[in-house]
């Protein structure tokens, strides 16, 4: 057991630098550099809410990360998968909260930047998220999991969160 919880906190986090790292760092600084330009909308305190949806993204997903690790016993990788399923803290109110997580802290590095172009990258990242979650993962997760993943499916939203959190 120890040696499975230790290969998948060393996977996951080689993970979240070959994936959501790229997606939502390395992909904007290529795209857009982090240049300030003036703000979005000029409303005062915009920046502030950009770091703070940067800072709060980040938070999710590590949270999202660590609870793959060391409740789920793997990875997110399609490569290490869980050895079970994770359907605790994020998980209760939203079943794809990393890439929920992902899209927050692009999204809040386009106002932080004042990039409108940043929402457009966004966008097409929410659209490969989405084809990737309903040809790939769902499919992978009913054959896995079986009726706990269908009971999941019946009680929290795929990208709409909960308002609370569903308990099963």
């Amino acid at each position: 057991m120890r040696g499975t919880r230790t290969r998948a906190i060393l996977g996951s986090f080689v993970f979240f630098w070959v994936a959501p790292a790229v997606v939502a760092g390395v992909g904007p600084f290529a795209l857009f550099g982090w240049m300030m330009q003036p703000p979005l909308l000029g409303l005062p305190g915009e920046r502030v809410v950009g770091a703070a949806a940067v800072a709060a993204g980040l938070a999710c997903l590590l949270d999202c990360f660590a609870r793959f690790a060391l409740e789920g016993r793997g990875t997110p990788a399609p490569v290490a998968q869980t050895e079970v399923l994770v359907a605790s803290g994020l998980y209760r109110f939203v079943r794809n909260p990393m890439y929920v997580s992902v899209l927050i802290i692009i999204s809040g590095q386009a106002l932080l930047f004042g990039q409108a172009l940043m929402f457009a990258y966004a966008g097409v990242v929410l659209v490969a998220f989405h084809l990737n979650v309903v040809f790939y993962e769902e499919p992978t997760l009913r054959r896995r999991f079986g009726g706990s993943y269908e009971t999941y499916l019946l009680h929290v939203g795929r990208w709409w969160p909960r308002l609370t959190p569903w308990r099963g």
